[in-house]
Order: structure tokens, then C-alpha cells, then sequence
């Protein structure tokens, strides 16, 4: 269990930009904690079983055979001789979680078919290898996304789940041995090939980059798991993706190069909960390269100064891995990298195990008011289509909500979706929705956002895939009007209840640790009401159902920030919650404005040097490296944290400090590429279609709705999924607010009624 350290892979030299935190090695107790670690992964299911191990390498095998014979057929066809037919070659790498170690049952295998010069993307892999794969018996669900950002074929091979991308070299023939890690491979390749080597390279990189593999692996493993449990795994919704949670987890890994999973677990959380986004994550250097590719660098490129999260690929060309990141959905992270640090802290002093940190988070008790966008299809092909587009847009309503309210309205989206059983080819996916927290509310304003959600709706339309059946329809619906069959088994869980004078007591319990249950007080609860401003319902007054350690409910409460009210984040510790309420001596900066402010700070203070990081750049210095002195003598002790903390805020002090522009200025610079290519104009796409006329109809429709509207969603919430937000919950504080020139054509609108959009774009009648 983590035998070999760092010292011993890579002959004393550190790994990273910088020198590690800690030296420290394992103490009884993280080997003890690991063990439980690496037994709760099992028990929840995260290995493979053995028999589907041999399937898959039978599976690789088996494709790297048929890619061979593809490439010999092909060369046949193009009329080249006999020999180079029969030297012809193409081989299959692997990339991704399944490269790194990490994947589980059921996962998919990300693979990458390298071809020589002579076979061409768009004929011969997506035409003749098509045509071969569409014929075999044992593949099934076959889905060639030729426009994607990164070209991808898409199916099932003897039930293992496969992507397949290609990259074109300008060899003539592909040695068995090839070694694509090597930067001479990218000598004269197009952007395709480019992207599509990126995966492969990115990946061996990483594993060449931390000090031990099998640490890095369980670890990985964890925090996969953890972020899918607290819905914060999903690249195309604007949270994180495999790749960017395996680069966090790596810089962990080298910062604490002799730590067990235990450790570097906790350390996640330490080191991510104190860190000053945008500083990049940075596995090494950024290399320019001799080739001329075009890296991530915000001093030249003003796309990159929008990223809010960089996450640095470290093999050249080094990109910016999470891009998608938005204000919202960082700050959703954020209150959960403290919620994960608290709990870890509670865990050293046997407050809380493995099951705490893993507790799912109750999307569908944070938040009183949710956006509900259902979409169907004719058949399953086209809804599998008509889904794979529509989620690609979801990040842009977010984007588009928050940017025309001001950010007033907060939006937090589920990385997943739902179906009704009861509804066939039918899927449907959710957004939670509260006002800023902290800001006064002003009676009688309301927002408005129909005109924003048929913006939404029209880039919808803009599919040029549209086929009749597939439609969308949005809609306002009510935390106790959520339909049922989001819930596991379709069974709606007991809700909190309100006991004394408006204290709340969670029913939701954490198994083992009732010591530890806390109520919490109401205020850090409740969603910007006033405190004398009745409730008409008892379950519209209860707020999220967070049970768990030190009260961290109240902590994480809608996820979209902490509450005016709450205690700052590096306050918030055992002493601080006195009797399941909140002690004020802690009052102070929400952690919500702080990491706006961190934010919104981008342009102040811009100072980026000429030169982008050496291999031995981040310098730390000797304040820092006396701490640093201090946490190696004491083997990473708990006497060590202030130095430790001190150590981890120098890594901040890097040389790209506060590079990016101001959030707000940001205007959907990044899309998502999967879907990108196949968009056309508007007007082209649905010109005589019914998408045109019924679009025509229903932005007339919805400018003129009054509050007794019942859209299409009506039918599915009887129980007043459609009523309008009450003022105190949704209130926009709009004073003189003047919006950006890029929408300075059309006036805010401060009246919410959010009944009123329920209406479908396309499709409906």
C-alpha cells in the first residue's frame, strides 16, 4: 500500500512546478483509513469483476484486429502495391479512465484508432470502417458524430460500450511500436487528429507526472465517486469531467508525494477549499513547442482570460481542460470542497466515516423553485440525438439566466436527466433556481426570464437535425410539485420537519453518527425571506434536507452559496456550531461573496510576467520554505497546519495571479463543440418547417401571458407545479442596472412570472 515513494520513481527530483508540501509518510492511521477506504470503494461496487476485465481486452483485441484489416482494404482499394498493402497498419490505443485504471462496471472504453496518411477520416474511417462495423452482428447501437469538436464513433461491441476516435499521421506506415507521446507526431496533422491525439497524450502524461500510480489510482477512484455523489461530475452542464478531476487529483499527488489515499483525500480538500481560482492547475511547465500550436496562455489569447477555473493539460499542446466551468457551477464546487474538508476533519477526530463524506447530496430538497425541461422524440434513435443536442445548450441557459438577471438569479443545474416510466421515448432535466443570497429584498419586483428561456428555446430550434416528434418544453415547477419518478424507486422521501419556534430537525440521518446530527437554526436556512414573512405552507417553510456532520447542511444550504449569516468558510469548525445552531462570534463574509469577489477581481491588480513557468517556476519563497521545513520535521502533524496553510497559500503567489476578465463581459465564447458543426442559420434550419411557424406564435404568446397560464407541464404536476414564485424567494433587486452592449437592444424586463414560459418551443400545439 503506496511501498515506493516519490524518491525512489524519479531519483530524488520533484515532481510539479513546485516543491511538494509534505514529505510526510503514512502514520498508523492513514493505513488503518485507507484500508476502510479501499473496502467502502469495493463494497459500493467500483472494480470490475474479473469476467468483465478478460471481456474487455477481448473486446480491444478484437477491434485492433478489424482496424487492421480495414486499413490493409483500403490500401488495397487505392491501388497501392502488394508490399505496402501488406505492411499497411493501424493500431488502437486506449485513453481515459480505462488508460488511467480508474474505470468501473459498465464504463466506457475511450479508444483511438492511429491510421496512416493514406486513410482519411470522412471516407475511409467514417465511410468503409462504418460500413464494416455496421455489419458485424456483435455491434450494435452504432452513432458516427463525424462534426463533433472531436470526431467520435459510437457504439456497443459485444456489450462493452466504445468510443472510438481517429487520428490521421503522416506516415506511410504505422510502426507497432509507435510512441505517440512523443511531440514529432504532430508534425503536419490537422486539427482533428490533433484533438483526437490529445486524450492519449494527456493521459500517459499524467501517469508519468505523479510519484505513484497506485495512490493516484485509489484516490482518482474516490474522488469519482464523491463528485458523481454530490452532483458535481459533468463537463457538458459546466461542471467537471474525468479528465479534469484526474488533473486535480494528480497535482494533489504531487504536493504530498509520499501520502496514502487517506491522506491525499483530505488533502484534496484542504488544498482546493484555500485555492484563488483562476490560478491554473498545473501538472508542469507549458511548453510553446516547435511546431506552432497554439497553447493556453490569457496573456495573448483574450478567450483564455474568461476561464474561471483553468485546469492545464500537461502534454503539449497544453489546453485549458474545463473551460465549461461557469460562475455558478464554481461556486457550487467550491461550498463543496469545504463541505468535503470539514467532514474530513471530523473524520480524524472519529466524528464521521467514509459514508458521511459520500452522503448523496438531496438536489430535490435545496431548493424551492426548479426549471423542469422535458424533451421527446419520435423514436429512440432521434431521441438520442435530440438529447445529446439539447444537453450540449443546457450550459447556455444557465449562462444566459444569471447574465440577464444580474447574477441576482442563481442557477444550479443537475448533471443528470430523468425519465417517466409511464412516458415513453420521454427524458427530462432540472434546474435549481434561488435569488442571491445577502441581497435586500425589494417587495413587488419579480423576475422575469421568459424572454431569456425563449432565447434558450430558439438555439434549441437552430438543430438541423430537427425531426418531427422531437419537441421541448420548459417549465417553473415547485420543490413539493417535483414529479415523482425523479426519486429513486419513484417514492417520494420524508421530508423535514419543523419543531419549537421555526428549528428545523433533518429526518435524513448519517448512519453511525447521531452523536454528531446537529439541528440547525432556521435563518441559515431560509432563502433571503424576511424573518417575519409568513410561510403558507409548513413544507415550502422546510429547507434543505442536508443532514450531517457539524451541522454542514447549513453549510452547503441550495448549494448555490452560503447564506447571509452563515460563518465564513475557514471558520467553520467544531467550535463554531454550539448546539446545532451557529455561534456569531463566526459571523462574517459569506463564502459566496467571497469566491464572487475572488471572481470579480480579475482585472485588478493584472500582473503576468513575460515568461510563462520554468519546470522549476512557482518559486516558493523562504518564509515558505521554512514552512515547508516545519511540515517535513513533523511528518504533516496537525501541529503543522498553520504551516501547511501557509505553504498552500504561496502556491497562489504563482506567476499567472488574477489573469482573467470580468465574468460578466463573457458571452458564450466557449460553446460546446460536440454539436457545434452541425448548427447552421436559423432561418435556413427551419425555414417551412414546423418549428418556424410555431416559434413565430409563441414569442407573440409568451409577451402577452397573464399569471393563469398553464403550460404543458400542468398535465404532469397537478398539484400547482406551475404557481408563481412567491416575491420573497425570486425578487430581483434591480436599482439602475444597465445591461451589457451585447443585449442593449432590448430592455430588462423585472416582472417575474415564470408560470408563463411553460410553453414548448417548435413542436407544440
Amino acid at each position: 500500500m503506496g511501498s515506493q515513494g516519490f524518491n525512489n520513481r524519479n531519483n530524488g527530483q520533484h515532481l510539479g512546478i513546485t516543491e511538494p508540501i509534505s514529505l510526510g509518510g503514512p502514520t498508523d492511521y492513514d493505513v488503518i483509513k485507507t484500508r476502510e477506504l479501499e473496502k467502502f470503494l469495493a463494497d459500493v461496487g467500483l472494480y470490475e469483476r474479473q469476467e468483465e476485465a478478460v471481456s474487455r481486452e477481448e473486446v480491444l483485441g478484437r477491434l485492433d484486429q478489424i482496424v487492421k484489416i480495414w486499413v490493409k482494404t483500403i490500401s488495397r482499394a487505392k491501388g497501392l502495391n502488394e508490399q505496402l498493402v501488406q505492411e499497411a497498419n493501424a493500431k488502437i490505443f486506449t485513453f481515459g479512465s480505462y488508460r488511467l485504471g480508474v474505470h468501473g462496471p459498465g464504463a466506457d472504453i475511450d479508444t483511438l484508432c492511429v491510421g496512416p496518411r493514406h486513410a482519411t477520416r470522412e471516407e475511409d474511417f467514417f465511410g468503409e470502417l462504418h460500413r464494416m462495423l455496421l455489419e458485424m452482428p456483435e455491434v450494435t447501437e452504432l452513432h458516427p458524430v463525424p462534426d463533433a469538436h472531436v470526431p467520435v464513433m459510437r457504439f456497443k461491441f459485444n456489450g462493452v460500450s466504445i468510443d472510438l476516435l481517429y487520428a490521421k499521421l503522416s506516415l506511410w506506415v504505422i510502426p507497432e511500436d509507435l510512441d505517440i507521446s512523443q511531440d514529432s507526431i504532430l508534425q503536419n496533422a490537422d486539427e482533428q487528429t490533433v484533438r483526437s491525439l490529445n486524450g492519449c497524450r494527456v493521459t500517459d502524461q499524467i501517469l508519468r507526472l505523479v510519484p505513484n500510480i497506485q495512490n493516484f489510482r485509489t484516490t482518482l477512484r474516490c474522488m469519482r465517486f464523491w463528485a458523481k455523489r454530490r452532483g458535481v461530475y459533468s463537463n457538458v452542464t459546466g461542471f467537471l469531467g474525468g479528465i479534469n478531476w484526474a488533473l486535480l487529483v494528480a497535482r494533489i499527488c504531487q504536493l504530498y508525494p509520499n501520502a496514502l489515499p487517506n491522506m491525499l483525500v483530505s488533502r484534496f480538500f484542504r488544498v482546493y477549499t484555500q485555492w484563488r481560482w483562476p490560478n491554473p492547475v498545473m501538472l508542469c511547465a507549458i511548453e510553446e513547442g516547435s511546431l506552432g500550436l497554439q497553447v493556453w496562455d490569457p496573456r495573448r489569447y483574450p478567450k483564455d482570460r474568461f476561464h474561471l477555473m483553468p485546469i492545464i493539460t500537461p502534454a503539449y499542446p497544453s489546453m485549458n481542460s474545463s473551460y465549461n466551468v461557469s460562475s455558478s457551477t464554481l461556486r457550487i464546487m467550491t461550498v463543496e470542497f469545504q463541505r468535503g474538508s470539514e467532514i474530513c476533519e471530523a473524520m480524524e477526530a472519529s466524528k464521521a466515516d467514509w459514508n458521511t463524506l459520500f452522503e448523496p447530496y438531496p438536489f430535490f430538497e435545496a431548493y424551492k423553485n426548479y426549471l423542469q425541461i422535458d424533451i421527446t422524440a419520435a423514436n429512440a434513435d432521434d431521441l438520442r440525438k435530440w438529447k445529446g443536442w439539447v444537453e450540449s445548450r443546457l450550459r447556455q441557459l444557465t449562462l444566459k439566466i444569471e447574465r440577464y438577471t444580474f447574477n441576482m438569479l442563481q442557477c444550479h443545474p443537475h448533471p443528470g436527466d430523468f425519465s417517466d416510466k409511464s412516458r415513453p421515448l420521454h427524458c427530462c432535466y432540472f434546474m435549481g433556481l434561488q435569488r442571491k443570497q445577502g441581497v435586500p429584498v425589494n417587495e413587488g419586483e419579480q423576475f422575469d426570464i421568459r424572454l431569456t428561456v425563449e432565447e434558450f428555446k430558439h438555439s434549441v430550434g437552430m438543430y438541423t437535425l430537427w425531426k418531427p416528434g422531437m419537441e421541448i418544453h420548459v417549465c417553473h415547477v415547485k420543490r413539493r410539485s417535483i414529479p415523482n419518478f425523479v426519486f429513486p424507486g419513484g417514492v417520494r422521501p420524508s421530508r423535514t420537519r419543523v419543531v419549537g419556534d421555526g428549528k428545523r430537525v433533518s429526518e435524513l440521518k448519517v448512519s453511525s453518527h447521531a452523536e454528531v446530527e446537529k439541528s440547525c437554526e432556521d435563518k441559515a436556512f431560509l432563502e433571503g425571506a424576511d424573518d417575519g414573512r409568513k410561510r403558507k405552507r409548513e413544507e415550502d417553510n422546510a429547507g434543505p434536507n442536508l443532514g450531517g456532520v457539524k451541522c454542514l447542511a447549513a453549510v452547503t444550504s441550495s448549494q448555490g452559496g452560503f447564506h447571509e449569516g452563515s460563518p465564513p468558510i475557514s471558520n467553520v469548525n467544531s467550535s463554531s456550531i454550539k448546539g446545532g445552531n451557529f455561534d456569531t462570534s463566526v459571523l462574517g463574509e459569506t463564502r459566496t461573496d467571497k469566491v464572487e469577489s475572488d471572481i470579480k477581481g480579475g482585472l485588478e491588480g493584472l500582473k503576468i510576467p513575460a515568461e510563462l513557468p520554468s519546470q522549476n517556476g512557482g518559486a516558493i519563497d523562504v518564509k515558505c520554505s521554512l514552512a515547508i521545513e516545519h511540515i517535513f520535521a513533523n511528518g504533516g502533524s496537525s501541529s503543522s497546519k498553520e504551516a501547511e496553510k501557509l505553504a498552500i497559500e504561496k502556491l497562489m503567489s504563482g506567476p499567472y495571479d488574477a489573469h482573467q476578465a470580468f465574468p460578466e463581459e463573457l458571452e458564450e465564447l466557449e460553446d460546446d463543440f460536440e454539436y457545434t458543426d452541425q448548427v447552421k442559420d436559423i432561418g435556413r434550419s427551419t425555414k417551412g418547417s414546423p418549428m418556424e411557424t410555431s416559434m413565430v406564435k409563441e414569442a407573440v404568446a409568451v409577451s402577452i401571458t397573464t399569471n393563469n397560464f398553464t403550460g404543458p407541464c400542468s398535465s404532469s404536476h397537478p398539484h400547482g407545479g406551475l404557481e408563481e414564485l412567491e416575491p420573497a424567494e425570486l425578487v430581483a433587486p434591480f436599482s439602475n442596472g444597465v445591461h451589457s452592449t451585447s443585449i442593449a437592444q432590448r430592455k430588462p424586463l423585472l416582472r417575474l412570472n415564470l408560470t408563463s414560459f411553460g410553453k414548448a418551443t417548435g413542436k407544440s400545439t
